[in-house]
């Protein structure tokens, strides 16, 4: 396994040489990889842009199966995707929050409290447009939010920006009450 650059997905290779596996058990493997990704190895969450290559096995002519391959691939998987340190990665927002001048600073510490970074402020006449990227997770109720600070003189308009990786204290709370809610 190795890992791909963000936004490229998942790829399945197989570099088997004198039919270690037989080609019919190979989709198996393909399979089981698969339905791995999407249960993932941290709390649940979908592994995404990685590689997978199988290169080597082995398989007894009695007890082989399709399904035996798609359990053990998926297996192998996830203890290989916890041996190469996965980090959770998170959906960051650009958002725009278009404010009286006044509610400026309540606003910009109203977005650093969210784990936000304010990329810019533009003037036109008495409002402020105040331009950052902040965290999905960080954006829930903020119309509410928004509505109390700014006496509900305020409005904002939030799209995808990118994913970065979320910050380890974060990624250790999320991984751990995942576990709590398995047990």
């Amino acid at each position: 396994m190795k890992p791909l650059e963000r936004g490229t997905g998942f790829e399945f290779i197989e570099t088997i040489f004198g039919g270690a596996i037989p080609k019919g058990y190979i989709s198996g493997v393909e399979k089981g990889v698969k339905a791995a990704l999407k249960e993932g190895a941290l709390a649940g969450y979908p592994v995404t842009d990685i590689c997978v290559n199988l290169y080597d096995g082995s398989y007894h002519s009695v007890d082989s199966s399709e399904i035996a391959f798609k359990i053990a691939s998926a297996m192998a998987f996830r203890k290989g995707v916890l041996e190469g340190n996965p980090v959770l990665i998170e959906p960051i927002m650009d958002v725009e929050v278009e404010i009286p001048d006044e509610y400026v600073g309540d606003i910009m510490g109203d977005i650093n409290s969210r784990r936000g970074k304010i990329l810019g402020i533009e003037s036109e006449k008495n409002i402020k447009k105040i331009k950052a990227s902040v965290p999905q997770a960080e954006m829930f109720n903020y119309s509410k939010d928004l509505r109390s600070i700014a006496r509900g003189r305020g409005s904002f308009y939030m799209k995808l920006s990118h994913y970065e990786e979320v910050p380890l204290h974060i990624q250790e709370k999320i991984v751990e009450e995942s576990k709590k809610e398995k047990e």
